[in-house]
């Protein structure tokens, strides 16, 4: 491994349930006896975060080693981990609250209700400089269809199809519900500032986009950035085949923002390459690998596999010299075979329930972590 490359870090959210693939929420007694978990407003799922690294090797470690740890917890209690980012069997009627005493938990759960009962996986990519941070914030968001269509894992709901195969996108509340790309800091702070004080934005966490600006101190401290469009991806190999794929492109635009940077090259304003990527992030949620996007370059229709495809030949001369180019193989997987959400409505069309569907995912998922083990 080479120092070129940047820290990594993931928030990783789960969910619990019976190995009949019901959700079963106990992140109460898990957080209170697992202290790297954390609960999110419903107890049903829960989330762990990784600290920040550079290599690869440790973070697959990191990845595998709480989420063993909550496996053994939950298989002494007859339990497990269910795969997708959706309440695939249900309830959606019913938000089952983890801390009744949050007032924030108050306003999610009376604003969204069910519709933020998802898990997904959060990358962030350590970028300290500003000058770097916010035209990288504008390519990734001007590409984060394709990390959706790769790792999307949510086609059910309440124990059907819906139509979609991200439907944790479809239905999770974009907040804002109109964010623009940022021109610099300055813009940032004062846009939030302005959101925060209108009552858009509860507070400065309360930004849910597909990319944002990340910090210990938002939005005046910012170190780094968080994709936050992706699916839960439950397979370690694929989940840091995106995130290289993620850093590659960040690093290809740091050799040369001018030739990038949306602003820099793009044929569209702002305003147009805004809503050409919510397009975007909704055509992918609905189809995925099999969607029809428009590349934020000219505007013109390009087919979602031709243009990861392109972006794996952009990046393979550097990810050959930085020593990470195997690290991307699991991607022309993904593209010939279909992400996760494909390969179950594919069974499910060969006359598979949902529920069965699910329960032999949840065996993969095990099977997966114990190949993975190394220590």
């Amino acid at each position: 491994m080479t120092n070129k490359l940047l820290l990594k870090g993931f928030e990783v959210e789960l969910f619990t349930g019976t190995f009949l693939a019901e959700h079963v929420g106990v992140a109460d007694d898990v957080t209170s006896e697992l202290p790297e978990f954390v609960k999110e407003p419903d107890h049903r799922n829960l989330e762990y975060i990784t600290l920040p690294n550079v290599d690869y090797d440790y973070l697959r470690d990191a990845l595998l080693m709480p989420r063993e740890k909550l496996r053994k917890w939950l298989i002494s209690r007859d339990l497990t981990l269910i795969p997708g980012s959706t309440l695939s069997l249900g309830d959606t009627k019913h938000f089952e609250r983890s801390d009744p005493l949050n007032p924030y938990h108050d306003l999610i759960e009376a604003t969204y209700g069910t519709r933020v009962v998802t898990t997904s996986v959060h990358i962030n990519l350590g970028i300290d400089d500003l000058n770097l941070l916010f035209p990288a914030i504008r390519l990734i968001r001007c590409e984060a269809a394709l990390f959706l269509a790769l790792s999307a894992s949510s086609p059910f709901l309440d124990g059907r199809p819906t139509g979609a195969h991200s439907q944790r996108w479809i239905q999770f509340p974009l907040t804002p519900e109109k964010v623009p790309f940022f021109e610099n800091h300055s813009h940032y702070i004062a846009w939030v500032e302005g959101q925060m004080a209108s009552g858009a934005m509860e507070n400065e966490r309360h930004l849910w986009t597909s990319v944002r600006p990340n910090g210990s101190n938002r939005p005046y401290e910012l170190n780094r950035l968080e994709l936050r469009i992706c699916d839960l991806i439950t397979d370690f190999d694929l989940l840091l085949a995106i995130t290289a794929l993620l850093e590659l492109r960040v690093l290809t635009l740091f050799q040369d923002s001018k030739k990038l940077d949306p602003f820099e090259i793009s044929s569209l304003n702002a305003d147009q390459l805004a809503k050409l990527s919510d397009m975007n992030d909704h055509s992918a949620a609905k189809l995925s690998l099999d969607s029809t996007l428009y590349n934020w370059i000219d505007g013109e229709p390009i087919q979602c596999r031709d243009w990861i495809r392109a972006l794996m030949e952009d990046v393979n001369q550097l990810a050959m010299d930085l020593g990470i180019a195997h690290l991307l193989a699991p991607l022309e997987t993904v593209l010939n075979e279909g992400n996760q959400a494909m390969q179950w409505l594919r069974s499910y069309s060969e006359g598979k329930s949902v529920s069965q569907v699910l329960q032999h995912s949840i065996s993969e998922m095990a099977r997966e972590e114990s190949s993975q083990k190394t220590f």
